[in-house]
C-alpha cells in the first residue's frame, strides 16, 4: 500500500490531496483513492479494478481502460513506483506501462501510455506521449521518484 498527501498550489488556490493505492504481490494496482480539495473545490474518488480488469471510478466501470495495470495519479510521482518495481528493468531495458490516468479537475479516468527505460541505478528515461513529456526520472535507493524535471522535486 502507498499512502501520501501532496500540498501544492493549483490554478484555483491552495490544494491538499491525500491518496492511496494498494497493489497485488506483483505490483499491480488493484485500488485508489483520492480525497481533500482543490482551491475551493472538494474532491473524493474511488478507483478499482475488477476480477475482469476493467477499471471503476466511484463504482462506475470506464471503458476503455482494460490494458492499465497502473494507477497513476498526475498530481504526483510517487505513484510511478509501482510501475518501475513491476518493470525491474535492467540497464539498457525498456517497458511499456500504460496507466488508468486520474484527472482530478475533470473528475475523469483516461488512458496514459507511458514507457520507461533503464538509463542507470537510480535514473529512468520517461514519455507520456498524449501528455507531451519526456524527462529523466531521478529515483532513491528505495525507487521513489526524488526529481520530476519540470514538474516536482522531493523535499529533504
Amino acid at each position: 500500500m502507498l499512502e501520501g498527501m501532496a500540498v501544492f498550489l493549483d490554478e484555483r488556490g491552495p490544494a491538499r490531496l491525500a491518496y492511496e493505492v494498494t497493489c497485488d504481490e506483483q505490483w499491480h494496482s488493484r485500488h485508489g483513492r483520492v480525497h481533500g480539495w482543490l482551491g475551493p473545490t472538494a474532491v473524493d474518488f474511488a478507483m478499482a479494478r475488477t476480477a475482469e480488469g476493467a477499471w471503476t471510478l466511484d463504482g462506475i466501470v470506464v471503458p476503455g481502460l482494460e490494458e492499465c495495470v497502473d494507477l497513476d495519479f498526475g498530481f504526483t510521482p510517487a505513484t510511478n513506483l509501482f510501475a518501475m518495481r513491476r518493470l525491474n528493468l535492467a540497464l539498457g531495458e525498456s517497458g511499456d506501462s500504460p496507466a488508468a490516468w486520474l484527472d482530478v479537475s475533470a473528475g475523469a479516468l483516461l488512458f496514459l501510455p507511458q514507457r520507461y527505460e533503464r538509463r542507470g541505478e537510480l535514473a529512468y528515461w520517461y514519455e507520456s506521449p498524449t501528455a507531451g513529456y519526456a524527462a529523466e526520472l531521478a529515483v532513491n535507493e528505495a525507487g521513489f521518484t526524488r526529481v520530476y524535471p519540470g514538474l516536482w522535486e522531493m523535499e529533504r
